[in-house]
């Protein structure tokens, strides 16, 4: 029996999984929304949801209670000034868990955890799934590239016949500058 034991132990010892809650936590307030696994996107709501409320009381004893698990100045600053005024007239259930699919290397559960009144950082994710799924514009016109020059056996009559073309294209040359210089 699991009695007073909260959580998942999400496979690390304490401290490592302090430590992602703590860096997950942190992400969510300054980002808005991370993607994550489901078992850690359910497990650190827990953690958020509790922070929003000490931000929605605002004190100088919750800040500190907020600094004392985040230990992240930026993240409590933004907590306080920027998450927790949006959720004033809102009695929990800040935070919303969206599932994605799952994962190629180990079909893992992925879910975005995103705060619930700070929508726009969503629709970006959106966006870029369905830019994917819609048809690509065609490609512009690209300068064509010189052709690639293989190794040929060269003969004696092939010789020739490059001298030639080099030859003509000197004396086309030369008749240019020629004609250009009685026009000056």
């Amino acid at each position: 029996m699991q009695h007073k034991k909260k959580g998942t132990h999400l496979g690390r010892t304490t401290s490592h999984k302090k430590a992602l809650m703590r860096n997950m936590a942190a992400q969510i307030l300054m980002h808005k929304q991370i993607k994550t696994t489901d078992a850690k996107a359910k497990e650190v709501r827990r953690f958020v949801e509790r922070l929003i409320t000490y931000g929605k009381k605002g004190s100088l004893h919750h800040r500190r209670l907020a600094f004392k698990f985040l230990q992240n100045k930026e993240a409590v600053k933004v907590l306080f000034d920027e998450v927790a005024p949006v959720f004033q007239d809102r009695n929990g259930g800040y935070t919303r868990i969206i599932r994605l699919g799952y994962r190629k290397g180990d079909a893992a559960s992925i879910s975005l955890l995103q705060l619930v009144g700070f929508e726009q950082a969503g629709e970006t994710v959106k966006k870029k799934e369905s830019k994917k799924a819609e048809p690509k514009e065609e490609p512009k016109e690209e300068p064509k590239k010189p052709k690639k020059v293989t190794a040929k056996k060269t003969t004696k009559k092939t010789e020739k016949k490059a001298v030639k073309e080099e030859s003509s294209e000197k004396k086309t040359k030369k008749t240019k500058e020629s004609k250009t210089e009685e026009k000056e």
